[in-house]
Order: structure tokens, then sequence, then C-alpha cells
């Protein structure tokens, strides 16, 4: 993620800029970008620097320009702000795979080092903690989605194994919480669960299960799970929070059921 403006010799306002973006979107380089200085300017900058670049017609927009707004032959100048980059060339690689060259890796394991394997997935999820960040939790969904995929393959020994658990814990937490933020509580439980198969002991998954049957109004539930995270975190504000936020629920729950109890027997005892 980059913030930049661009300017034309001897030109004070911009005319190409994303400064005025409160999240500038992700943008990959050879797609998004690809004015060929800034592509190999951008490669040359790391996380939080920020640089000006001047480039000749050769490096910007050519002999022709880019009418009306790029004159021919037009030297211009960007400043360039580097937020954030991912790389992203190994999980491109992955996911252009067929179908067929995807069920070859996870039969010829041995061929593709784990390490490759998780460092795909943590790409994906590094991707949807991006779009999570920016509230957009439908492409952050789908990008923890793809990293799960990727921990499906089976390993071959048991310190392999808890590699991959412990990156698909990960992405679990990342779900559950997705989908409460989604109003999918159902979903968020599912996953849930899912990650307390891998660790029954984890404070965040027996939380968001907590919350999601808060959620779906199964209050014997949300209590079980909430009171077994604060077990595990006696301290955790969250937790204890959400505990009396349940106890609230659980007392309106009941009293609009007794209310309802008496408006249903109120005409049997107005009749005798």
């Amino acid at each position: 993620a980059v913030k930049f403006s661009g300017y034309l010799e001897e030109c004070s306002e911009p005319f190409c800029t994303s400064s005025y973006s409160k999240y500038p979107r992700l943008m990959k380089l050879g797609e998004d970008i690809t004015l060929l200085g800034l592509e190999i300017g951008l490669l040359t900058m790391k996380k939080g620097e920020v640089a000006r670049f001047v480039f000749t017609p050769r490096y910007a927009y050519g002999q022709m320009g880019c009418p009306p707004v790029i004159p021919p032959n037009a030297t211009v100048m960007f400043e360039v702000e580097m937020l954030d980059f991912l790389e992203s060339t190994e999980s491109d690689a992955f996911f252009d795979l067929t179908a067929l060259n995807l069920t070859y890796f996870f039969i010829q394991q041995d061929m593709v080092p784990l390490q490759k394997v998780l460092k795909v997935a943590d790409t994906e999820r590094e991707f949807g903690n991006r779009f999570y960040r920016k509230r957009d939790f439908r492409s952050a969904k789908d990008r923890y989605k793809k990293a799960f995929s990727v921990l499906s393959c089976t390993p071959s020994s048991e310190a392999e194994q808890q590699q991959i658990n412990a990156s698909k814990l990960l992405v679990l937490l990342n779900l559950s919480l997705t989908y409460l933020k989604l109003e999918r509580p159902d979903r968020a439980l599912a996953y849930g669960e899912k990650a307390l198969e891998i660790d029954q002991r984890n404070a965040k998954a027996l939380f968001r299960c907590g919350q999601a049957c808060l959620c779906l109004t199964e209050y014997e539930k949300a209590r079980d799970f909430l009171v077994r995270a604060q077990r595990v975190q006696p301290f955790n504000h969250d937790i204890n929070n959400e505990l009396k936020k349940l106890a609230r629920c659980y007392r309106d729950s009941m009293e609009k059921e007794k209310e309802m109890c008496c408006r249903m027997f109120a005409p049997l005892n107005s009749s005798s």
C-alpha cells in the first residue's frame, strides 16, 4: 500500500494522487502500477520510507505522453510514501496452479517444502488482515478461506503437524471474528469450535464461541464458553464484560418470557 502524488515540471498541483484516501488500496506492481520508473523506485523502498523520484520520459509516459493531462516528452516527479508491502509472488504462483496441479501438489508433498506452504498461507492471512482493518469483511473472509485451503495438506511428521496447526489456529480465529462482523454467528461458532479442536484452552476461541452463542440466544452454551475463557484469562476485560452482557440479556429474556406468560393467562384469570 502506497500514497503517491505525481507532478509535472513547474506545477504545484498534482495530476494524480492517492493521498486523500484514508485507506489506500492494495496495488500490485506490473498490474495496478505500470509506470516503469515508479515500479523501479518502489522496489528500492522500505516500509515507512518517503521518497521523491524524478522520471525522464523514458521511465514515465514516453514520447507520446498521456493527453490531455500529460504532454509529450514530459519529465514528471512523484512523491511516494511506502505504507506497507507484502511479497506475494509465491502465493500468486501457488493459486495460479490448476486443480490438477493442486492435486499433484498434495500427493507429491516432498516436492514443495512445508515452509513454502506456510508462507503462502501467512501471506493470504496478511491480505485478509488488511481487508479486515479496512472493514471490508467479505474480502477478508475470502482471503482467510484461501489461507485455510492451503493448510489442508497432510503432514509427514508430528513436528509438521504442529506447525500446520499453529498456522490453522490463527486463520480459524480470524474467520470466527470476521463472521461475527458479518453477522453470521452460526459460521463464527463453527470456526471457533474448529479452533478449539486444535487448542481447547484457547481463550480467544472460547470467547468467540461465547459471543456467537450469545448472538444466537443460546445462553447456556454462551455461559459455558465464556466461563471457560474466564478460567484461562480471569482478568481479561473483554471476557468479563461479555459475561456481564450475557447476564443482562438472560435477565431481559426471562422478564419478557414472564410478561408473555402473564398476558397469555390473563384472559383465564379474568373469566374465572
